[in-house]
């Protein structure tokens, strides 16, 4: 396995969906990547809460078709957030045994930063 770090943005589209459990709100989207991770990626959001007041909740599963680094592949990442008095935590992370590929064996994290626009650092390893 070797490490790598890989930077890149993203931009996104958002359309609301018919929510699946009641008290929830559905969303799905579709996202354009740039950058060593270049592709396209489409999924599916839920939340629950009120993000108004602080308290919310949010799980997340998308799908990449692209290239990573110049690896092509697919692969799935997904994403666990919640805001507690205010407070927002997020976990952005590929699914393991979810690469196709050159993507393939693929596992790694997602930092990403929301200041100016959809920017993410991707911190993986790939078998060798």
């Amino acid at each position: 396995m070797s490490a790598y770090e890989s930077t890149g943005e993203f931009t996104i589209e958002i359309t609301p969906a018919e929510g699946l459990i009641e008290g929830t709100s559905r969303f799905d989207f579709s996202k354009l990547w740039t950058g060593a991770v270049d592709g396209t990626s489409a999924g599916v959001m839920m939340s629950g809460g009120d993000p108004a007041v602080g308290e919310a909740g949010y799980v997340a599963m998308e799908r990449f078709e692209g290239t990573v680094d110049g690896r092509a592949g697919s692969v799935a990442f997904q994403q666990i957030g919640a805001m507690s008095g205010g407070e927002a935590s997020m976990s952005y992370a590929v699914v393991p045994g979810s690469g196709t590929h050159e993507l393939a064996g693929m596992e790694g994290e997602i930092d990403l930063d929301t200041a100016e626009g959809h920017r993410v650092t991707l911190r993986y390893t790939i078998p060798d």
